[in-house]
């Protein structure tokens, strides 16, 4: 797709972190890794990538703000914009040596977000969608499944760890919607959990504790891509409650349904 020099940008920005990712994910096994909390890490790779996402995009656009996983919020010049950044989803994936793990970069504009991009670099598929323009990986345009009966479904979720208090519901929503449905997957990495729906690869997805983001430019790969995307909780901001409902529209009454237990 011909984006815009924003979109251009983003894209460059991940294409140059997810290549350094991919060098360290090589050798994975001797990455100094620090504990960040109870089953979650951060590596020298993850700070790297996110400097050298944040070096190219503050240079680009040095007006815009900035949210990242793990430099935090900086306000710009510009209150309108700003960018969100995860340098690094699937962390705990990439420590384990599974090549499955992105790097995330959306762009938000007075508080709507108008452009994703999604980076798989292990097996280099690059996500992209931009308000107005569609959702595409690689030059391929992407539209959400065509599924329309739940028993035909597979949906995705992140199972909370270390006791996370999400734990309880999730099992739960697993009891209700598992009988519905063909089949659920949990592989770790959110950003990739909303690509995989845009591209009719998952029929769904749904999750709780998600922070802004995991979401963020993944919200815009669903809706581009013909798809629908809910807070849990109805009515409510998917981005301020960390909480997502998603799939294609045929499935999204009952999908949702169930989960909301309604």
């Amino acid at each position: 797709m011909q984006g815009s020099a924003n979109l251009n940008l983003m894209i460059k920005a991940a294409r140059k972190a997810g290549r350094a990712l991919v060098k360290d994910f090589r050798e994975v096994e001797n990455l100094q890794v620090s504990a960040k909390g109870p089953g979650d890490f951060v590596t020298k790779a993850d700070r790297e990538a996110e400097r050298l996402i944040k070096e190219d995009l503050m240079e680009g656009r040095p007006t815009y703000g900035w949210v990242g996983e793990e430099t935090g919020s900086t306000p710009g010049a510009d209150p309108t914009r700003r960018w969100i950044v995860d340098p690094l989803d699937g962390t705990t994936n990439f420590l384990h040596g599974l090549p499955h793990w992105a790097v995330s970069i959306a762009l938000e504009h007075k508080g709507e977000i108008v452009a994703g991009v999604i980076f798989d670099a292990a097996k280099d598929e690059m996500f992209v969608a931009e308000k107005g323009a569609g959702a595409w990986m690689n030059d391929r345009r992407l539209r959400v499944s065509g599924r329309r009966h739940m028993h035909e479904a597979i949906f995705a979720t992140g199972i909370p760890f270390s006791a996370r208090r999400t734990l309880p519901a999730t099992v739960a929503d697993l009891a209700r919607l598992m009988p519905a449905c063909a089949g659920s997957r949990q592989w770790g990495a959110a950003s990739l959990d909303f690509a995989y729906v845009a591209a009719g690869r998952f029929d769904g997805y749904w999750e709780r504790e998600l922070q802004v983001w995991d979401m963020a430019a993944g919200l815009i790969l669903v809706r581009e891509a013909g798809g629908f995307a809910e807070a849990v909780r109805e009515g409510a901001d998917i981005l301020d409650s960390g909480t997502v409902i998603c799939s294609n529209d045929a499935l999204f009454d009952p999908f949702s349904k169930i989960i909301r237990n309604v």
